[in-house]
């Protein structure tokens, strides 16, 4: 668990500290460089896990994380003279083994910032300075490098996978704008039936499509330029959130998805088999803590296109639908999905099994939350330093979903499904709009003239 609970109150009173200020045992606010200095261990300091996590991840909005790195590993070099002919091994003994815990923890929480070869040469470069006086040293470099190359490998892997699967629906009829004939049409129920399996392979997908998404892509979406310096930006690479912006296309395809099927068919005993499935795989998604899933499906059987198709709804049990709506209400700033995520959230942290870890919450409200807390609160205070205090809560946020994405997922997978979910073809919006104008008339002046449009404009009719 990296999510800082503050700092240790016996330790630190209110007041200044080294250039640190604290209240109430809590770093509060301080300069770049004494945050920067208050993060590199000596013979007999080393910093808490959570400070680690919470200005890894922040310090970006001030400074490129290889730039830091330099910093870290020049102060590091000059403190403890690393740059003698003759060094002193048995401080070198003391301070060797503390650097190479921050190296290891910056490596582990944030592997992308090492795609870069500068920052694996610092790496090298300090453990080529501590070696001579311990070769045990040589051994932990090579085995950090060598997890730390097995990460990004997987990383990398993920993606690509990933990459092909865009690929092949670009390759596809990806957005109907009409519907198919029933000869080529393929739905979901003929690929699976059963609502928990569908909603444990959703839970594959949300699971294998977050563990990409690196802590850092939160702070990179809100990048701005630093006040201190309006001459450039704090990072010259802002395309560092393609995975964070993958998920968030996903959550927006299974939307898609869902509202596809349930307006394909032609029938309406039909279309109502399709809901009343959709319901029970969002309901199952519930049970499991797949909250972004069962958003999606939700948002999907909500659009004007579904929702306007009362024969349909007519049909369909709706209770249950009612009583998931219920608990993802938008009202009192999503009292109730709040409440059913801390549960959920508690259940994870006492649980004995990864199927009672999975906590996958509604995405777009944690970006939403994360980017209110971004822009609530300045990043500088008005004497030049660092709001720590502010970046205290962001990593509080951000460290709870990097437990959470970091679940195994316990159920095994079923290429077919998940597939069919990544490729499928679906709608466009005039497509959806189309369709629900066929399987249902327009009712009134305003949804004729639509159709009338639609007609015109894909179909070529008048």
């Amino acid at each position: 668990m990296v999510t800082p609970c503050g700092f240790s109150p016996h330790l630190h009173s209110s007041g200044e500290q080294g250039g640190l200020i604290f209240q109430d045992g809590n770093l509060s606010s301080a300069s770049l460089d004494a945050l920067i200095q208050h993060l590199i261990p000596t013979t007999d300091y080393y910093p808490e896990k959570a400070y680690i996590f919470t200005f890894l991840l922040s310090s970006r909005l001030f400074i490129e994380p290889q730039e830091l790195l330099a910093r870290v590993c020049h102060q590091c070099i000059e403190q403890q003279r690393l740059d003698e002919p003759v060094l002193d091994k048995a401080r070198v003994r003391k301070f060797g083994p503390k650097l190479l815990q921050l190296l290891a923890e910056w490596t582990e929480t944030f592997p992308y910032d090492f795609q870069e070869e500068k920052m694996v040469g610092h790496l090298k470069d300090m453990i080529r300075r501590i070696a001579p006086c311990d070769e045990a040293y040589w051994k932990r470099m090579n085995q950090l490098l060598q997890a730390l190359n097995q990460k990004l490998a997987t990383l990398s892997h993920g993606q690509e996978g990933l990459v092909k699967i865009n690929a092949t629906v670009s390759d596809k009829l990806v957005s109907f704008k009409t519907k198919p004939p029933p000869s080529i049409q393929r739905d979901i129920l003929s690929v699976c039936s059963d609502p928990y399996t569908l909603a444990q392979q959703l839970t594959h997908v949300e699971l294998e499509r977050l563990s990409h998404i690196g802590p850092e892509e939160f702070v990179q979406a809100f990048v701005h330029k630093d006040s201190l310096d309006s001459t450039k930006s704090c990072f010259s690479d802002q395309n560092k959130t393609n995975n964070l912006e993958a998920y968030v296309k996903w959550f927006n395809r299974l939307c898609y998805l869902v509202a596809t099927e349930i307006c394909m068919p032609a029938k309406k005993k039909q279309r109502a088999q399709v809901i009343e499935f959709f319901i029970d795989v969002a309901r199952e998604c519930f049970n499991i803590g797949n909250f972004n899933s069962l958003m999606a499906i939700i948002s999907g059987m909500n659009m004007s296109p579904v929702s306007r198709l009362k024969k349909t709804w007519s049909k369909v049990k709706t209770a249950k639908f009612f009583i998931l709506e219920h608990q993802m209400d938008p009202t009192g700033n999503f009292y109730n999905y709040r409440t059913a995520l801390r549960g959920a959230a508690h259940r994870s942290l006492t649980a004995h099994s990864n199927r009672e870890k999975i906590v996958i919450p509604f995405f777009s409200l944690l970006i939403k939350d994360i980017y209110f807390l971004n822009e609530g609160c300045a990043n500088r205070l008005p004497n030049g330093h660092v709001n720590f205090e502010k970046f205290l809560e962001l990593a509080k946020q951000v460290g709870e979903f990097i437990t959470w994405k970091q679940v195994e997922c316990p159920f095994e997978q079923d290429p077919n499904i998940t597939h069919y979910l990544h490729t499928a073809p679906i709608f466009t919006e005039d497509g959806l709009y189309l369709a629900s104008y066929e399987s249902e008339s327009p009712e009134n002046q305003v949804e004729k003239e639509r159709w009338k449009s639609l007609r015109s404009t894909i179909l070529g009719k008048t």
